[in-house]
This record gives C-alpha cells, structure tokens and sequence, in this order.
C-alpha cells in the first residue's frame, strides 16, 4: 500500500458536505472508508435534495468587493448556449440509366452510304450533341494524368496498330474504296458536323465494337503533362504537381521515364515531401531535430535529391520503432533524485529541450538541466508546498499551499509579482494568451488578465463548485473546472457565463485535461472517463488502475495516466473513442518504476516525464532506445 499524503492537496467532500483528502475505495484501505462509502450510497438521495434547496437561492452574478461572481446555477434552468439541432439532410442521388439495343451486328455488312443518309435524317439535333460530345472529351482530357495509364495507354495503342494491321487482310476491296470515299467526304465537313456524323456512328455500333473505339481513343485523349510543361518553360509547374504526391506515388512517377525522374531530381521532390511533413506532423518535426537531418531542409542546393530519396525511409523506420516502443514497454530510463531536505515529494512539473521545471512539497521550485540532469537553480519564496506551475518564454507561475499565486522571470529567477486572493490552498493554475485562470480549495475559481508579469488584474470569480477545486483548463471557447464534488463545470471563456455541468463520477475529480471537444479525466473512483463537452455525453469510462487517477494528459493518438498505485498506463486514445473496441484492448502499455504515488506528468511523441511522491523525476524515453533496454 502507498504511503499517505501528509499535505493532502486533492480533496473532496464525505457524505455530510464536510471536505477530506481524496482516498481511493480499494480493498487495501482501512475499513472505515468502506463503510463510508457505504453510508454515502445511503445518503446519496438526502445530499442531492439539500444540494437543490440551495442552489434554488443562488443568482447568476452578483458583486463582491467589486469583484463580478458567476455563479454556477444549473438546476431547473435551461444551460447557457444549448447545443443547436444539428440539420441531417440526406441527399438521395439516383441515377437513371437505360439501355438501348441498337443494330450494330451487321454494322460491317452496311456501306458508310447508308450512314451518310442516316446524317441527313438527324441534323436537327447536331448542334446539343456536338456540345455534349465535346464536354466529354475535355472531362476525359483532365482526368488523364497517371503515370501506369501512360505506359498502359502506349501498350493497348501499338497493340490497336497491331490489330488493325490484322484485320486489314479480312476487308473487302468495296469496303476499302467506299471508306477512303467517305473520309473525303468527312474531312469536307465542319467540326461540329463531323461530331454529329461521329455520334451518329456510336449509336448504331453494339458494346464490343465500343469498346474497340475505346481502346483507339484512350491513348489520343492522355497528355504526359510532366514531358510537355518543361518544353514549354512551365518545369515549375510540373515541379508542383508532383511534390502533392506521397512517397509511395512518387516512387512510381521517377520509374515512367527518364524525363519524369530528371524532373523529380532537379525539382527536388523528395525534400518537398519531407518539408512538408515536418511543417504539418510534430513526430517529424521532433525527429529531424533529434537526428540532426534538420539543418539540410528549406534551403536549396545543401544536398542532392538522391539524399533525401534514401534519407525518407530511414525517417519513416524510426517512427515505426518508436510507435512500437510504446506499445512493447520499451524504453530508456532516467532518473532525477531531487534530495528534498524535509519534505519529500515532486507535486508538479513541465519541461522543455533544455530544462525540467519542477515544483516541491519543501517549498521549493528546482529547476534541472535535460542533458546533465543536474539541478540549476533552485526558487525560494512560497511558504508552502509548490503544488501547481506553468512557464513560458517569459515567467514561471506558481501557486502553493500558502495560498499566493507567484509570478518568477524564468531567466533569472527572481521573483516579480505575488498575487494574493484566494483564502486556501492554490491547486492548480493555466495561463495563455494574455488570461490566467487558478481555482483553489477555498471552492472557487479566479479569472485574471495578464497585462504584463508586473500587472495582472482580476477579471472574474467563478463559484458553484461545493468542495474544492482541484484542477482548471481551458481555451478561447470554455474553461473547465473540476472538483472534489464529483462535477465538472463549464463556463464560457469570453463572458464567465456557466454552461453546463457534465456528471458520472462517483467520486471526487484529481485531475482533467480539455481539447477540441474532448474532456479526460481522472478521478478518485479509480476511472478514466472522456466526455464530450458540447453534448455533456460520457463518450467512454477506461478502467485499470486500483487507485485514485492523480494526473492525466493526452495527444492526437494516446493518453497517458498516472495514479497512486504507483503506476502509469498508456491508452488507445482512438480505440477508446470507437465504441465498436472492447475494454480489454484499450490499455497499451503499463510502465511500474516509480515507488510512490505519481502526482504529476506530462509526455510527448518520444518520452514520458513522471513525477512521484518518492522524490524523483523519471523520464522514459521511447526514441533512444538500444537491445539492452528492450522488454526493460
């Protein structure tokens, strides 16, 4: 069993209201917690009818010290900003097709005589049909632009020559006059009467024979656009076009032909490629930083093209390797021992390339360098524990037991600002973009704007949480808050408005995380849960850890989850969201090295930095991995 944490930052409110630290139900516990929850279960319907008695007297906001409180009030009333219907028009596209089974067995029985009188039965309708056969042709014009349809267009050409120099045996000496007379008579008509004439001949031939007609006209509609742009001085154009296509695509274009490899090589297709994937995916952006390909991009002229062509699938197996890192456990492991001289305990932490910026239960905030792993510099000023931080380029902000929000230059560490509000505990804080939000034990939550790290003004309290707030996000639409009663609230960024309240823990919230619209979070339940913050729906509940979920994050692909057991799991995050995956697939990996509960952790695409009760810093790293470390 995890040792007890004598500061108890997390906390949430017992059967009668009254607050307590978080305390995971699990069959290690002592058996009074059992029975408390027991006694909750009882009591559960008596809490929630007193919890509406008080919130029918609550306003939505009223003025403190001339300090505007929004009040969370959500019972009987309809939310702010109710999600609109959603208009699901379905569009039925039918299509009518029909067949016409025209003579066209004995087509080479007929003379073109008896076709040049059929012209003349149908010249009313000469000029829609050149319209519409002219449309088609320029359709199949712009669709022909595939290097396999070029090879394969000149192969069922010469093999159409091939045919025709065939059957040129079995045609009778009438037919051949009457055919040269009839191309003479054509080649005296005009374009759209010549259509027209064309027209009429298809419509009188049967499948076989268009398919014949076919085999000719493919080959004279295809252009070999990337041969004919650089002859007419438009090489850029062609550059362009090919640096859309992927690697696999673009592997198939350098083998059509010399040209078309002479302009991929001069065009430098494949550094375009790469570019462009470091521009859009943060996987290969960290890695050409990491592996040092980096310095030879958006520059011409460093490297030839034949560099970058070898250089893709190099690229592309170290990211199979690290994706299969993180799903075999496989990882390299570096440990940071802070040496706390009273307390121990790294409560919080972020970290960068250059340093890890960590907050502790002595009082302190130690920052460590990621090469050396050495401590330089160490924060002195908070008379309590570190129990939340953030930093950017500028500042590091703090918040502490002692109740105080600190503002520090992250270059010099010396300490600018000192906010004073809130009358207990600040547990966590987010800043960004000019707005601070921290929410604190005392039950409520603070709005500030950030003029500068000297002038920071308070905009806004939030209050309707009834225990205290442990944990606040947000971004330019919602913050989001959640609490040791159970809740998570939403309110409007821009206005402080309340939103709605999402419910389904059964008990107390440790930690969250918001994105898009995707809340996780974490809770003294043992259970993860995703929601969604526009509906309020519970999109999923991951189980696996048998204590309570203490800090969470998560990306595109994973979430990371860490808990008082001592361990940290890796979720499927897109499994998790496909209702359709079973339970048991989602968890990835479980990473047991820490010794103590872990409070705090953030990760990336290559490694996970941890944090724990047992004074250390663990970072797993899922890149620079050698066999000796394989399987740990």
């Amino acid at each position: 069993m995890m040792d007890s944490d004598p500061d108890e930052c997390i906390f949430e409110t017992d059967d009668h209201g009254h607050e307590r630290g978080m305390v995971s139900a699990s069959p290690h516990r002592p058996m009074e917690v059992q029975n408390n929850n027991n006694r909750a279960n009882q009591q559960a319907e008596e809490e929630s009818s007193n919890d509406e008695a008080m919130d029918e007297n609550l306003s939505a906001t009223v003025h403190i010290s001339g300090i505007e409180v929004s009040i969370a009030h959500d019972i009987n009333s309809e939310p702010y900003n109710n999600q609109q219907q959603q208009m699901r028009q379905q569009q039925s596209h039918s299509s009518n097709m029909y067949m016409s089974d025209l003579p066209g067995a004995n087509f080479r029985d007929h003379s073109f005589h008896h076709m040049l009188h059929h012209k003349s039965s149908s010249s009313q309708s000469s000029t829609a049909a050149a319209r519409h056969s002219s449309n088609e042709v320029s359709m199949i014009d712009a669709a022909s632009s595939i290097a396999s349809s070029t090879h394969r267009s000149i192969g069922e050409q010469q093999g159409s020559r091939n045919d025709d120099d065939d059957d040129s045996s079995l045609l009778s000496e009438k037919y051949v006059e009457d055919r040269d007379n009839s191309i003479t008579q054509f080649q005296n008509w005009s374009e759209n009467e010549q259509v027209d004439f064309v027209q009429n001949l298809l419509h009188l031939m049967c499948h076989y024979q268009h398919g014949q007609v076919n085999n000719v006209l493919k080959p004279m509609l295809q252009r070999d656009f990337v041969s004919v742009l650089p002859q007419r001085g438009l090489t850029h154009v062609a550059e362009t076009i090919l640096s859309f296509l992927d690697a696999k695509s673009l592997c198939s274009a350098e083998s059509v032909c010399h040209e078309w490899y002479r302009v991929i090589q001069e065009g430098h297709i494949w550094r375009r490629l790469i570019e462009r994937n470091v521009r859009t995916d943060s996987l290969w952006k960290g890695l050409s930083e990491r592996r040092g390909w980096g310095q030879y991009l958006f520059k011409r002229g460093s490297q030839k093209d034949s560099y970058y062509h070898q250089l893709y699938p190099r690229i592309v197996a170290d990211i199979e390797k690290i994706e299969d890192n993180w799903r075999r456990g496989n990882f390299h492991l570096d440990k940071i021992q802070c040496r706390s001289d009273n307390s121990k305990g790294v409560y919080c932490l972020q970290y960068d390339d250059e340093k890890i910026v960590s907050g502790l239960r002595d009082n302190t905030i130690k920052l460590w360098d990621r090469k050396t792993l050495e401590n330089t510099k160490v924060l002195t000023g908070h008379t309590g524990s570190v129990l939340c931080l953030q930093y950017d380029n500028n500042v590091i902000i703090t918040g502490s037991s002692d109740s105080t929000v600190r503002v520090w230059d992250v270059k010099t560490g010396e300490a600018i600002n000192t906010l004073v509000h809130h009358c207990e505990a600040v547990l966590h804080l987010r800043f960004d973009n000019g707005l601070m939000v921290t929410c604190s034990k005392d039950r409520s939550i603070a709005v500030w704007d950030m003029i500068s790290a000297r002038e920071i003004n308070m905009r806004r309290v939030l209050v309707g949480h009834r225990a205290a707030v442990n944990v606040v996000d947000f971004d330019d639409k919602y913050i989001v808050s959640a609490s040791g009663d159970r809740t998570i609230k939403v309110w409007v960024t821009s206005s402080c408005e309340f939103v709605r309240t999402l419910n389904g823990h059964k008990r107390g919230i440790a930690c969250l995380q918001y994105r898009d619209s995707l809340v996780v979070s974490g809770s003294s339940d043992n259970t993860i849960r995703l929601w969604d913050i526009e509906s309020g729906a519970c999109l999923r509940i991951l189980e696996g850890h048998e204590e309570l979920v203490r800090c969470i994050r998560f990306d595109n692909k994973r979430i990371v989850s860490g808990a008082y057991d001592g361990k940290i799991k890796v979720w499927d995050l897109q499994a998790a969201l496909d209702q359709r995956s079973p339970p048991h697939n989602l968890c990835i990996q479980t990473l047991m090295k820490h010794t103590g509960r872990v409070f705090r952790l953030q990760f990336d695409e290559f490694q996970i930095v941890s944090s724990s009760h047992d004074d250390s810093i663990l970072i797993w790293d899922f890149l620079n991995v050698s066999d000796m470390n394989e399987n740990r």
